[in-house]
């Protein structure tokens, strides 16, 4: 098992003190002890490709190599300012990609979703010219020693793969403090319980899809139809009005503030459809939830001015279950 304290050192001495990313299961006890240390130089990003264009303006304030983690899904994400501007035949800018590999096509285990990915990951790395190092062993710990000075000599972006269960349990210090007096599979249930029959649902990847199934399943609700979005996190909306203008029946979107923030121009396109048959339902705990509980940074925003600028027309918040059926 992989020590998080140890990769973190190596990285020290390397002179690599800024870290930025999109949280990750595979990778989330190194980020629970970021996160602890309360560094300011930490910092989660919306998207992977925000995370990567943060890192490049640090490189070319500081002149220091940062490290961005992902998961290998939200590589796609990173695509465009890796080969745009980093791409050692564009701006030549170092950056080291720290990658959670799921779907291990060796063994095959994951999700569907996952697998697929997992399969071409090394060939999406290998197109953008991108080196690697896959580490499964704490022995292998010295393989990033030789990644990072071969970014350092070639000043290109590099590589570290992770795959699943490697690193050692790291819990987080402070948790998201949630609302206690209602919560997501409570609102869940009271909903299957109140739309029409002929109801579309689309939701948001992660534990709100899972309670969805589940909650359809323990009570055997079999009103409406939904769509589980296993993956492409942050386009739950847009399939949603994707869906609804191309329906003649209501349309429910049940979204999550980490889904909602990684591509919020979305919400523009949808509130220009202006379609009635649309509803967006956001479940915001503050927390990437469904890979460790690290923090959206959403508690500082004013949803409401936020959608109503953006073009939406109506607006309810719900903390309590006192209007809930209302």
């Amino acid at each position: 098992m992989i020590n998080s304290k140890k990769l973190y050192k190596i990285f020290s001495k390397n002179n690599i003190s800024f870290f930025t990313g999109v949280p990750d299961s595979v990778l989330k006890y190194f980020t629970n002890f970021l996160e602890n240390l309360k560094i300011n130089n930490h910092i989660i990003a919306t998207n992977e490709g925000s995370a990567v264009a943060l890192g490049i303006g640090y490189y070319l304030s500081k002149k220091k190599i940062p490290c961005i983690y992902m998961q290998n899904s939200g590589l796609g994400n990173a695509i465009n300012p890796l080969i745009s501007i980093a791409h050692k035949k564009v701006y030549s800018i170092p950056l080291i990609l720290l990658i959670g590999w799921r779907g291990d096509p060796k063994k095959n285990d994951d999700e569907p979703q996952h697998n697929l990915k997992g399969k071409i990951t090394t060939k999406i790395l290998k197109l953008l010219d991108i080196p690697y190092k896959v580490i499964d062993t704490e022995k292998d710990l010295n393989k990033v020693n030789e990644i990072i000075n071969y970014s350092k000599k070639n000043k290109c972006t590099v590589a570290i793969l992770i795959k699943r269960n490697k690193f050692q349990k790291v819990n987080l210090k402070k948790t998201v403090k949630k609302n206690k007096k209602i919560n997501r599979a409570f609102f869940i249930k009271n909903l299957l319980q109140s739309i029409d029959s002929n109801t579309k649902i689309v939701a948001t990847t992660g534990y709100t899809s899972r309670e969805l199934f589940q909650l359809r399943k323990l009570n055997n609700i079999k009103k409406g139809k939904d769509f589980y979005m296993i993956g492409g996190m942050g386009h739950s909306a847009i399939v949603s009005a994707g869906v609804a203008i191309n329906s003649k029946n209501n349309v429910i979107c049940l979204d999550g503030d980490g889904s909602i923030l990684m591509h919020l121009g979305s919400l523009t396109t949808i509130a220009k459809l202006n379609d009635k048959k649309f509803k967006h339902i956001l479940f915001n705990n503050n927390s990437h939830e469904s890979v460790g509980e690290q923090s959206t940074y959403s508690e500082s925003i004013n949803f409401e001015l936020l959608t109503k600028s953006m073009g939406y027309k109506n607006f309810r918040k719900i903390d309590n279950t006192i209007n809930l059926k209302k």
